[in-house]
């Protein structure tokens, strides 16, 4: 396998499938209870201002960390998320203006866009890689299907062009992290009202950032797949492995 593979493979190990329960422990550890913490325990007579950023940082950081020693799954993704968690702690506490930070919300999605787009160098792309897994589809089925229908040429560019919307999305994502943070993070840094904008942003993070690059990468995949089964002449079923 070329260096341009093993780059691909690793990013697409990126997006592989989680344990719903280990879904569920990241969204209280990365964001439910550094919300709790940061609304409620910022004030002098509990925690104090900078003890609550720690805590509320360190959470996510140390379970990141355990995660990656426990799995050894040394994703670019997983990296880039506990390098994240790292600056946003250390910004806030450095106390620089809300302008930084937002950029810094802005730049990790931007990153992600990047990657995927990496991908697209040559004539593949990540949708490509995805394709020609046999754990997730038939991809002799639609090979064959697609060489006895002449279709392989516009399979191709389609592939590459939902890519780029997947792409886009992610740069989407950027911009609602960038605006969201400029316009809720109002208060003097340094504060306990800049604490509690902290946890303000981070509980409207996942429907503001998350849902719209969500709801697009859903129709996108359903045109995805409306395509190929239109190109090869397969159903769903004989598309995608059981």
């Amino acid at each position: 396998m070329n260096t341009n593979n093993k780059a691909n493979n690793q990013i697409i190990s990126s997006f592989a499938k989680k344990d719903p329960k280990d879904a569920l422990i990241e969204i209280l550890i990365n964001i439910l209870i550094p919300i709790v913490i940061l609304s409620n325990f910022s004030s002098e007579e509990r925690l104090g201002i900078k003890l609550s950023i720690i805590i509320a940082f360190a959470l996510p950081l140390t379970y990141g960390s355990y995660d990656y020693l426990r799995t050894k799954n040394k994703n670019f993704f997983s990296i880039l998320g506990v390098i994240s968690v790292s600056l946003s702690g250390g910004l806030t506490l450095l106390e620089v203006d809300a302008i930084y930070i937002a950029l810094k919300e802005a730049s990790i999605p931007l990153i992600f866009a990047f990657a995927i787009i990496y991908t697209m160098r040559g004539d593949k792309s990540l949708l490509h890689h995805l394709m020609e897994n046999p754990i997730i589809v038939n991809v002799d089925s639609i090979l064959v299907s697609l060489k006895k229908n002449n279709q392989l040429d516009k399979y191709n560019n389609l592939l590459r062009k939902c890519t780029a919307i997947f792409a886009a999305s992610f740069m989407l994502s950027a911009i609602l992290n960038f605006f969201l943070a400029i316009f809720v993070l109002t208060g003097e840094p340094g504060t306990e009202q800049f604490n509690h904008q902290m946890a303000k942003m981070l509980a409207l993070s996942f429907p503001v950032n998350a849902v719209p690059p969500m709801i697009i990468n859903i129709i996108n995949l359903l045109y995805l797949f409306n395509k190929i089964k239109v190109f090869t002449g397969l159903k769903l079923e004989q598309i995608m492995r059981s």
